[in-house]
């Protein structure tokens, strides 16, 4: 946590407990009820070798833990959804998640994070606490390290509660070529699972759905089922999560880096009932809603049934199924069979369906 306090022999001085349960703008200043956040608050539930050294940076010896033969990997994301907790998960899980997803989508090992909390006046410290139990937990699961943090305050009313913005450092192997301009003509497209869940868990969170359901979102670290996959087919050639936007904004964004064509049987798309009603009545399409714990493998034909396989293996795969294929047609270009034979063309979302989504 950054922080201009002096410290003793690399530790923070131990500071008396805060008494505060809620933010208060002292706790922006940098002074000692910064220190007393820190201690009592984010050290407590994130705190970890690193992040207790109490620097303004960490000290990463990338030489005795980046294997030889590996690239680095970056990605930074910010997360600003509404509400902060929702069915299956909460701004905190989403956070860490989000970005280990994110940087697994190279076919990296995702191992440090960096993370930002920007906190308006009057946040209710024992929600921050709850958030922070949540990461700490999803960091656990993906197996990553938050090693450097800051925090900010806002007066009440310049924000909305809580705002996290992390940063997510990892290795790829340098013979990996996955990236969103690898499909090529004859790829089998596959999804791990059925779309939407998380954009409607959202929704429904904020009332606008106006029934109770059992939806939930499937927010999820997605590192560990992409080892094993990476590991049964090293031949992946792209990988990604179709998160704002969705499924067919995703695919129309790798169509284009590929200069490929990409056909989908609309049969095949998986979507939960609950999900689809929902998306109904609201007049929304699953094919653009958020997701957060799904992934599209696009993978040579041959391989195909050997990542369906693995995928199916793991509990975040395991309604993995095969959607679509790749042509070499006019670059860029998504189409969508349908049951009644026709075709449909998929473009990019235009606009935004449900704002503050993640």
């Amino acid at each position: 946590m950054e922080s201009t306090t002096p410290t003793m022999q690399g530790a923070v001085c131990p500071l008396p407990i805060s008494q505060h349960d809620h933010i208060v703008i002292g706790h922006g200043a940098g002074g000692v009820l910064t220190l007393q956040l820190i201690q009592s608050v984010f050290q407590k539930h994130l705190g970890n070798v690193i992040l207790k050294q109490g620097n303004d940076a960490a000290l990463l010896r990338l030489w005795q833990e980046v294997p030889e033969g590996q690239n680095l990997v970056i990605s930074t994301d910010a997360h600003i959804v509404s509400p902060l907790f929702f069915a299956g998960g909460d701004i905190g899980r989403l956070s860490i998640c989000g970005t280990v997803n994110d940087v697994s989508m190279l076919g990296a090992v995702p191992k440090f994070l960096t993370a930002t909390f920007i906190l308006e006046e009057g946040f209710p410290i024992v929600d921050l606490k709850r958030i922070l139990v949540s990461m700490a937990r999803a960091a656990e699961e993906a197996g990553v390290r938050i090693v450097a943090a800051d925090t900010k305050v806002t007066e009440k009313g310049k924000s909305d509660k809580l705002f996290i913005s992390t940063t997510g450092i990892g290795w790829v192997n340098r013979l990996h070529t996955i990236s969103g301009q690898s499909a090529v003509d004859g790829d089998v497209v596959i999804l791990s699972g059925p779309l939407g869940n998380h954009g409607i868990a959202v929704a429904e969170a904020r009332g606008n759905l106006g029934f109770h359901s059992q939806i939930k979102s499937d927010v999820a670290p997605l590192n560990g089922m992409i080892a094993e996959l990476l590991q049964a087919v090293p031949d992946t050639h792209v990988l990604r999560d179709p998160t704002r936007g969705g499924l067919a904004t995703t695919l129309v964004e790798i169509a284009c880096q590929s200069k490929v064509s990409i056909t989908l049987q609309e049969a095949d798309i998986p979507v939960d009932r609950d999900v689809r009603s929902a998306c109904d009545m609201l007049g929304l399409d699953p094919l653009y809603m958020a997701n957060e714990g799904k992934l599209i493998a696009i993978i040579p034909a041959g391989s195909a049934d050997l990542a369906l396989e693995t995928l199916r293996n793991h509990r975040y795969g395991s309604n993995a199924v095969k959607i679509g294929v790749v042509e070499n047609k006019p670059a860029g270009q998504v189409l969508l069979k349908t049951p009644l034979g026709t075709t449909r063309h998929l473009d990019m979302l235009a606009g935004e369906m449900l704002p503050r989504i993640c």
